[in-house]
């Protein structure tokens, strides 16, 4: 089941927007971003957890994985909602920043 990243950002748009209005919550310049940095929190804690360098409480090694995993999942998505927030690119950002490199290998 690929999806591009354009379908996946409509799919993240749809579900956030559900949960601003369901939670009367107003989507501005700061929140796309201090919702990045909330997510980066959340998976940072996550990865420490699974590393044995934070509290585990009673949850065992498959639920810390998957609880990294869906933080991941927030930050990713978060981040697809920021860009799209702030008109960005993302595909072409990669393109120049990134796999402009990969044509200098084959080169």
């Amino acid at each position: 089941m690929s999806q591009t990243l354009a379908e996946l950002t409509e799919k993240v748009e749809q579900v956030s927007s559900i949960y601003a209005q369901r939670c009367d919550i107003r989507r501005d310049d700061d929140w796309f971003m201090l919702k990045l940095q909330e997510e980066l929190g959340e998976l940072t804690a996550e990865h420490l957890r699974g590393t044995g360098r934070g509290r585990v409480g009673d949850r065992g090694e498959g639920e810390i994985r998957q609880a990294l995993e869906n933080e991941a999942a927030d930050l990713f998505a978060q981040l697809l909602l920021f860009c799209r927030h702030n008109k960005i690119d993302v595909e072409a950002a990669l393109a120049r920043k990134w796999f402009v490199y990969l044509d200098k290998v084959s080169s």
